[in-house]
């Protein structure tokens, strides 16, 4: 877990961002299954994605999906970070996800990753993603593998 807010205790985070079949809400223990779903579906992709090197989501569980959902719905409560689910309009299939972390990086305010389960979806899900961004209140987030390699 993160140790600490990124944003004002008084700061209410965007509930949801609406895209074209598409929207952004916030990612709960109650989503584990299609969320499991779409991150195996998008697997390959995944690797390495927030961390250079790294292998998740080789060898992910159901069971450690849920454990993973439950640290990011917490934090989101808290404001330590920020993660919000990607689910068509009749929330039947979960089509990737974004996070919203703390930066080490006294440069930026936050880190943003995304992945949609299609890649070609990307460019939608990265404009609506920014636009809910610019909700928050932060001077500059940096966009690891998007915008800075």
């Amino acid at each position: 877990m993160y140790n600490r807010r990124i944003v004002p205790k008084d700061f209410t985070p965007p509930a949801r961002a609406d895209g074209a079949g598409f929207h952004l809400r916030m990612l709960t223990i109650h989503d584990v299954i299609k969320d499991f779903d779409a991150v195996i579906a998008a697997a390959p992709r995944l690797r390495g994605l927030m961390e250079p090197g790294a292998t998740w989501p080789d060898g992910l569980t159901l069971e450690e999906n849920l454990i993973d959902l439950a640290w990011h719905q917490r934090e989101f409560t808290i404001g330590h970070s920020f993660a919000y689910t990607v689910m068509n309009d009749d929330e039947t299939r979960c089509l990737g996800c974004c996070y919203l972390n703390p930066s080490d990086d006294p440069a930026f305010d936050a880190v943003a990753f995304y992945w949609a389960r299609d890649a070609a979806m990307e460019p939608a899900l990265a404009a609506v993603f920014r636009s809910l961004i610019a909700q928050f209140p932060w001077a500059k987030v940096a966009f690891p593998g998007r915008d800075q390699t």
